[in-house]
C-alpha cells in the first residue's frame, strides 16, 4: 500500500492520501485527544506526542504538529500508523460511537432571519459547489455556520484551522466569491 503526502498551505499540517475513501460522508475534526477517543486511528496519532490536529475528509487525513515538531521527524511515525490502520482494514470509529455525527453546540450557529431563505440557499450552494472542493484540496474542510445582516459566519477545519493564509482566504477568496455571486453578503468572518 502506498500513502501520498501533500502540503498545505498550513506549514504545520500535511495531507496524507492512503488510495481509498477515508469517509464515506462528510467529514471529522478532531482538536483534542479527547474527540480523538472516537477513533482509534485519530487516538493512535494523537497517542504520538507531537499531534495537535487530525482532520479526515473522503480520501484524505490531514494532521496537524505541535509548534516547533519537525514533519522529518513525525512524518515516519504518522505513516506507519496510517499503514498499519489501513493495511488491516481496522474500523475509522469505535463501536457504539458518534464517530460519524458531528452536531454543532448552539453557540456556534448564528440564528438567521427567515426573510433571508433564499440568500441563505444560494450562499450555501456556492460553499458547497464552489468552496468546500478548493478547500478540500488543502486538506481541511469549512461549514457554513450562518447569515446575519450582510454577514457569513464560517468556520475552518483541518488544515485550513489556524493556518496563516486562513484569514487571507477568507477575505480574498471566500467572501469576494460570495459578494460578486450574492451582493446581500457585506463581509465573512471566522467563527
Amino acid at each position: 500500500m502506498l500513502i501520498e503526502t501533500e502540503t498545505t498551505p498550513n506549514p504545520a499540517t500535511i495531507k496524507f492520501l492512503p488510495g481509498r475513501t477515508v469517509m464515506e460522508a462528510g467529514t471529522r475534526d478532531f482538536a483534542t485527544p479527547e474527540e480523538a477517543e472516537a477513533s482509534p486511528l485519530a487516538d493512535a496519532l494523537f497517542g504520538l506526542g507531537d499531534v495537535t490536529g487530525v482532520f479526515f475528509g473522503r480520501n484524505f487525513i490531514s494532521v496537524t504538529a505541535a509548534p516547533g515538531v519537525e514533519w522529518e521527524g513525525l512524518k515516519p511515525d504518522v505513516l506507519g500508523l496510517l499503514l498499519d490502520h489501513f493495511s488491516a482494514n481496522m474500523p475509522l470509529f469505535r463501536p457504539g460511537s458518534a464517530g460519524g455525527i458531528a452536531v454543532p453546540s448552539a453557540d456556534e450557529s448564528f440564528a438567521e432571519d427567515p426573510a433571508d431563505a433564499d440568500i441563505v440557499i444560494q450562499i450555501k450552494e456556492l460553499i458547497e459547489t464552489r468552496v468546500r472542493p478548493a478547500v478540500a484540496n488543502d486538506g481541511g474542510d469549512i461549514i457554513y455556520r450562518g447569515f446575519d445582516k450582510g454577514k457569513v459566519y464560517l468556520q475552518m477545519q483541518g488544515a485550513c484551522s489556524g493556518c496563516p493564509s486562513s484569514s487571507a482566504t477568507l477575505k480574498n477568496g471566500i467572501e469576494q466569491l460570495l459578494k460578486y455571486y450574492v451582493p446581500e453578503v457585506t463581509e465573512v468572518r471566522a467563527v
